[in-house]
């Protein structure tokens, strides 16, 4: 992978230090992440009851004081341009795009959807249908189906309430993301109903940085182009009133 970072003072001759900071602020499930390119090195992942401008710096400071790490020794950023909270996203995008411009590192955008995506088993003959909450009973969501190794997104994802999120499932599935009471209540309505749709393992439907941190990786490697920080910006759906 292409070195970013001007910072490899000390170090042995031909060798080039990594280090990528992933930040995810999308929801109430804040995330961080180290990664060397070929090791997680920390990650830290937690509940914030809308404390995100508080909570975010702090923890950043502490996960790289732990990993005996300084901000200068960061060579790339990666964050969560959603969908998700406005607040959170605004917090979290802004301060990476802060960091990224003083530091003079790239910054990637990863959404929600693909992170969460990202984190789950191969389920064969399925598809994976991926949630964020959305507020007033409402989900975004997207559909992925596993190809060449990976899920991948097969369209943009769509604003509904729960009802509507079951009643389009046509096909053996798998749900993952944020499910709250009312969904694990319209999930069993819908599985009365025979619809063939299955709910993945608490631990695989937390959203980790870590894995916000590898999806950014394979795009650093993919991509010829910058990551300027500047055209950097958040992925907001917008939800509808039901009329």
């Amino acid at each position: 992978m292409k070195n970013w970072s001007n910072n490899s003072a000390n170090q042995p001759l031909g060798f080039e230090p990594f280090m990528l900071l992933a930040i995810d602020t999308a929801t109430q499930v804040m995330s961080l992440a180290l990664h060397d390119e070929f090791n997680l090195r920390a990650e830290q992942t937690w509940y914030t009851s809308n404390n995100h401008t508080a909570e975010l710096a702090p923890a950043i400071r502490t996960l790289l004081a732990n990993s005996g790490l300084t901000m200068s020794d960061l060579t790339a950023l990666a964050v969560s341009i959603g969908p998700g909270s406005y607040t959170g996203l605004r917090i979290g995008v802004s301060l990476a795009k802060g960091m990224a411009a003083a530091l003079k590192l790239p910054l990637v955008g990863i959404t929600t959807l693909d992170t969460l995506a990202a984190g789950q088993l191969y389920y064969q003959g399925s598809a994976l249908v991926v949630v964020v909450e959305a507020g007033r009973g409402r989900v975004i969501a997207a559909t992925y189906r596993w190809s060449k190794g990976r899920w991948i997104n097969r369209g943009d994802p769509q604003t509904m309430n729960w009802e509507t999120l079951f009643n389009s499932i046509d096909g053996p599935a798998y749900l993952t993301g944020d499910i709250n009471a009312e969904g694990q209540a319209a999930l069993e309505i819908a599985q009365g109903k025979d619809i063939p749709v299955k709910l993945v393992p608490s631990a695989h439907r937390l959203r980790r940085a870590g894995f916000l941190a590898q999806e950014a990786l394979m795009q650093l490697a993919e991509s010829k182009e910058g990551f300027d920080p500047a055209k950097l910006t958040p992925l907001y759906v917008k939800t509808k009133d039901t009329p």
